[in-house]
Formats: structure tokens, C-alpha cells, sequence
């Protein structure tokens, strides 16, 4: 069984040969071992010219001994679809990979999991919301499935993560590339309270066609998508899109009309997509709805987004709160904000109160003069 394992995973990581091939190359009830050691005679009946010059070229390069020891070393697992580790959520979608390359764990079966995407160069309102959902989702046990992307997705997870939850990244690279490399910190910690997945093998860099067929993992492991901060042309609604062909339902944090990053979030809502207003909400829903079909289970109670902000919060002065209270995510200029504050403090009085509260990371000075509040802690 190990040295088919060892064949299979060595057939699945050659350039060019897609799911379809290995569906093809397998159904002819012969083991991957058999088939390799069949040579060119075999491979003639069943794979293309290109394939077969594929697998010549990369068979000079590295065999399945030293592929196998290569995951070995890197403590990297394959997972095969006839496996019983398998997630069942992928065997539900169409063309459901073969395999899995693993790091860590994959997603439990019995608890729920919930995808959330959402725009790379995210507002602080959007920190602040993919923050809260990932924090909400950790504490009640509901797994969070994204792309280890910047912005809310890796918030997201990031969040999860300290919460005491469990996060799972689907890449599109090899599961020992760390992308985007500013992200290392969150690589490592899914490493230990999660795990990271990709359908390619070791040293596969990242590269524009990979992250569509990611999106459709991401979005298959998860039961629920929730969508924080889109544009109307923006990636994220590929993972919309993917998500509503399995069937999945789909949920979108509403944003300002305004707002060109909330534009595509605004559009699919209008589309008939759920709302998503708060995680007790959310829950609430998705706990019924587990209810009435296959019960996964989420632990009971959860914060609310006032909640979630950080404790300190609860200490500041009464006219650190008072000023606190005057922002929001929309950076504010220093008469806009005085104007809000009734002339309460003079300019300086004013600044000193706003780098307290930038140095405490309840706000951010966004340009000279012009304050917000702040998405997150990262």
C-alpha cells in the first residue's frame, strides 16, 4: 500500500498531468506502481504526447524515492481521496481533487467551518470585521477555512487562531511555500492549531492560474462563505461564484455605498445573497440550519463585535473614551473630529488624546491630520 502511495503521489506532482489524466491513468485497475514500471508501452495507451514527454522530463529530474523522502523530510503527508482522512466536503464537489498535500491537520468533519475571503488592501473597517468573525468563529469552535492571503483572509485566520480556534490555509503554491511571505508568522501558527493544504506538490511557487482552482477548495472545505470587502471586479467573487455551483450558502458584510471596496459586496446582497450583521447572528442561523440537516456542532455563546474590542478599551479615561467614541473606520481630520467633540478640546489637547490612542492600537493616523479607527491588533 505505502509503495503505491509513493507512485501515485509521484504521478500527481508531474507538470501537466491534471486530475482528469490520473483519474484515467488509475482506471484501469492497475496500482501507480504498475503503471510507472509499465513504461512507455502503457503510458502510450493512456496519455498524450505532451504527457509522456512530461513525465520523461520530469523522471530525469527526481524519482518517487526521492520525492517520497522529500515529504518525509518535510514532514508533508499525502492524502489520496480513497483515504478515510479525506475531507467528505470535497468528495461532494465536482472533479473533487485526487489528493492533498498536507501540513498539520486537515479540517475536522464533525464541527462546522465557515470560508471568509475578502480584499487584500482592506479598509480598517474590514480589519475590523474580518478580526471580529475570526475571533467569534474561534471561540465557538466553528473552523476557519481561507487562502492565507494579506488582508481579511489572513486577519481572519490570524484572529481565529488567538481566539483558541482552529484555521485551516489552502495555497496556491507548495504547501512548504510560505505566501505571501509577510504572512510567516500565520504560516507557522496553522502549522500547529490548524494546517495548511494545497492540490500542488513541494516547491510549487505561486503562480495567477493557481488561485482560481484554490478558491473552489477553499470554498468546497467550508459549509458557509462569508465575504468581507469586495470590489466589483475582484477575485473574491470567483470564490462567490465556485461556492454557489457547490451549493454553499453565501453571506456578505454589508459596506457604505460609497465605498468602492464594499461595491461588489453591495451588488451580490442586492443579488439575493444573506446578509451578515453580527457573528451571534450568524450563528444563530447556522446552528439551526445544522439542525434540520447534518448537525454538525459549533459550542454555544459568543461575543458580539462591541464586545470583541480589546479589553484595554475598558480602562481608557473618560476622555480618552470620549475621543475614542469621535472616530470611525473613515479617516476623520482634527476639526471634523473637533466639530464632533463640541469644541471640547483645543488642537493640542486633541493630538495628545489621538497618539495615546494610536500608541494603545484603538487608532491610526492614516495621513498627517487625519485619524480612524483601527481594524485590528496586527
Amino acid at each position: 500500500m505505502e509503495e503505491n502511495r509513493k507512485y501515485a503521489c509521484w504521478f500527481y506532482s508531474v507538470p501537466g498531468i491534471g486530475n482528469r489524466t490520473i483519474e484515467r491513468l488509475f482506471a484501469h485497475c492497475l496500482d501507480a506502481e504498475e503503471i510507472f514500471r509499465g513504461g512507455e508501452s502503457l503510458w502510450r495507451q493512456m496519455l498524450t504526447a505532451r504527457q509522456q514527454e512530461q513525465i520523461h522530463l520530469f523522471a530525469e529530474r527526481i524519482s518517487p524515492e526521492m520525492l517520497w523522502e522529500e515529504l518525509s523530510e518535510k514532514n508533508i503527508r499525502f492524502v489520496m481521496r480513497s483515504d478515510a482522512e479525506y475531507p467528505d466536503r470535497l468528495c461532494d464537489i465536482p472533479d473533487p481533487p485526487y489528493a492533498l498535500f498536507v501540513k498539520g491537520e486537515l479540517p475536522s468533519q464533525d464541527a462546522l467551518s465557515v470560508a471568509v475571503v475578502g480584499a487584500r488592501d482592506c479598509s480598517e473597517y474590514g480589519r475590523f470585521v474580518a478580526d471580529g468573525i475570526g475571533r467569534a468563529m474561534g471561540e465557538c469552535g466553528v473552523q476557519i477555512i481561507s487562502g492565507m492571503a494579506r488582508g481579511i483572509d489572513g486577519i481572519s485566520q490570524d484572529a481565529a487562531l488567538e481566539a483558541g480556534g482552529r484555521s485551516f490555509g489552502v495555497l496556491g503554491c507548495g504547501v512548504d511555500v510560505c505566501y505571501p511571505a509577510s504572512n510567516r508568522p500565520l504560516y507557522e501558527k496553522l502549522c500547529v492549531q490548524g494546517g495548511i493544504l494545497s492540490t500542488h506538490p513541494p516547491g510549487t511557487e505561486p503562480r495567477s492560474q493557481h488561485f482560481p482552482p484554490r478558491n473552489r477548495i477553499v470554498s468546497g472545505l467550508a459549509d458557509v462563505l462569508i465575504v468581507v470587502e469586495a470590489r466589483e471586479k475582484s477575485g473574491t467573487l470567483i470564490t462567490v461564484d465556485m461556492a454557489l455551483e457547490q451549493g454553499k450558502d453565501v453571506y456578505i458584510v454589508p459596506g457604505r455605498v460609497t465605498d468602492r471596496l464594499s461595491d461588489g459586496c453591495n451588488r451580490l446582497i442586492k443579488q439575493g445573497a444573506g446578509v451578515f450583521l453580527s457573528p451571534e447572528d450568524f450563528l444563530r442561523e447556522l446552528r439551526q440550519g445544522w439542525q434540520c440537516g447534518q448537525g454538525r456542532s459549533a459550542k454555544q455563546g459568543v461575543q458580539s463585535f462591541q464586545e470583541a474590542i480589546p479589553g484595554r478599551l475598558t480602562q481608557l479615561s473618560d476622555e480618552y473614551r470620549e475621543v475614542y467614541d469621535a472616530l470611525d473606520f473613515a479617516p476623520r481630520s482634527i476639526e471634523q473630529i473637533q466639530e464632533r467633540l463640541a469644541g471640547e478640546y483645543s488642537g493640542p489637547e486633541l493630538m495628545t488624546v489621538l497618539m495615546g490612542l494610536c500608541v494603545e492600537k484603538l487608532a491610526v493616523q492614516r495621513s498627517p491630520g487625519q485619524f480612524c479607527l483601527r481594524g485590528s491588533g496586527g
